[in-house]
């Protein structure tokens, strides 16, 4: 009987590390194809349908892009699940190179949103004036470029002498420097995070004082007071969506940067890095749920789209607001 009590807990001990390795890898698998097909709506949806191009939507669908492009990276993270890197060190660098500038790009364009709802909000008088879709573009752009510049500089070591750190066969090793770390700390996350809370407060506050005197009457009830408020209400609408997709965000990646913060290098082989890593990878699944929840026309856009009335000629000029 002890020989029998024994066989069976080291049965359970082998099949539960198994067992929690498929349940990983079903996990994963999901919200990869989830964030493929729901991203892909999105930027279908905008790109589409013309009474969806302003300033804010391109925005939307910059970020819907740079979430689109997480979905690869996933399907990588998935070979580390067991910790053996499958492909080669080059590959192992380039990976996380990529992963770097894309993730980055993402936080950037959330800073552009934040920006983009301030000036709104807090400025609409000036708004077509201070946001204009040129310079829309060229922000875009620049958060790419110097995303990929900055961490391509920072990786340099990695990229020329891939597999430098790795200790065995099937690793993927990545170590950055003490002050190269500290610095993409600084510009990917305490600087752009800081602008972000900052620039939101002020728009609650702003929300807020808004709110009050509506409530009071003290807006002049006239036709053109009317038309103020009813854009102010659309574009309140607006920041209140976009300000949960950005708390959300910030839930998915804060714990991801505290255990990059609390340890001295960056070592992508790590299990106990693996919840932080997906946790902030699932966040680019969920940006198209919260669309699909607070935003009618994404849904409007949706059943066109399952009904391929998109194909229709003219079908960009249906209105879906």
């Amino acid at each position: 009987r002890a020989n029998s009590n024994s066989f069976s807990i080291v049965t359970v001990l082998v099949l539960r590390p198994y067992a929690l390795t498929i349940f990983a890898y079903v996990i994963l698998s999901i919200i990869t194809l989830l964030t493929v097909f729901l991203n892909l709506l999105v930027i279908v949806s905008i790109s589409h349908f013309k009474q969806l191009h302003s300033l804010t939507n391109f925005l939307v669908l910059a970020l819907a892009v740079s979430d689109f492009l997480v979905s690869p990276l996933m399907l990588f993270q998935i070979l580390l699940i067991n910790g053996c890197w499958l492909l080669s060190d080059l590959m192992c660098s380039l990976y996380t190179v990529i992963d770097y500038i894309i993730t980055t790009s993402s936080v950037g364009i959330m800073v552009l949103i934040s920006i983009d709802r301030y000036v709104a909000i807090c400025d609409p008088l000036h708004y077509s004036t201070k946001v204009t879709q040129k310079r829309v573009q060229v922000c875009v752009l620049l958060c790419w470029i110097l995303s990929a510049l900055c961490h391509s500089l920072m990786k340099q070591d990695n990229l020329s002498n891939p597999g430098k750190y790795n200790t065995c066969t099937g690793e993927c090793v990545i170590v950055i420097e003490y002050v190269a770390g500290r610095v993409d700390m600084f510009l990917s996350f305490i600087l752009p995070i800081t602008v972000i809370v900052v620039l939101y407060m002020r728009v609650f506050v702003v929300a807020v004082s808004q709110a009050r005197a509506m409530r009071s009457h003290i807006t002049t009830v006239t036709v053109q007071g009317s038309v103020n408020v009813r854009v102010k209400k659309s574009e309140m609408k607006a920041a209140r969506t976009l300000g949960v997709v950005i708390i959300m965000f910030l839930l998915c990646l804060c714990p991801y940067f505290c255990v990059t913060l609390t340890s001295q290098d960056t070592l992508f082989n790590q299990s106990s890095a693996a919840f932080v890593i997906c946790l902030f990878y699932f966040n680019s699944c969920l940006n198209p749920m919260i669309y699909a929840f607070f935003y009618p026309w994404f849904r409007k856009c949706i059943k066109l789209i399952f009904t391929l009335e998109i194909l229709r000629p003219g079908s960009s000029e249906v209105s879906v607001m």
